[in-house]
């Protein structure tokens, strides 16, 4: 039996533009030229609750994201980067395949805290 996807334009643009919002403020942070959120709204052309939105989305896809008020800025606890869309294969021709983390990435690798809950509570993940 085919499957049948409904197309709506309006949710697509809503979530391009949402895309796109995300990784100007990916990279304005990583430049440290984010400002207030006041600032940012307006460097983005969006109203704060908007922006305040897109953080939401951001911290829900694990961007480990906070307001630095000494330097009045956005940044990131730690180093990530956002990345949405298709890559070639060539790109992730040396990650290994495998569950396993070698011994010596694990020293500087931050998992989410839901994947760290996942694997004390299922030890097959490891």
């Amino acid at each position: 039996m085919p499957i049948h996807i409904t197309f709506n334009p309006f949710i697509m643009n809503t979530l391009l533009k949402q895309i796109s919002i995300i990784q100007r403020v990916d990279q304005l942070i990583r430049l440290q030229a984010t400002g207030s959120a006041s600032a940012l709204a307006l460097k983005l052309g969006v109203s704060k609750t908007s922006l305040y939105r897109i953080f939401k989305i951001m911290k829900a896809l694990d961007a480990p994201v906070v307001y630095d008020t000494l330097q009045q800025r956005y940044c990131y606890l730690e180093d990530v980067r956002f990345n949405c869309g298709f890559y070639s294969n060539a790109l992730f021709s040396k990650i290994p395949l495998t569950n396993k983390i070698p011994d010596a990435a694990k020293p500087n690798l931050q998992l989410p805290h839901s994947i760290l809950e996942r694997e004390q509570q299922h030890p097959t993940f490891k």
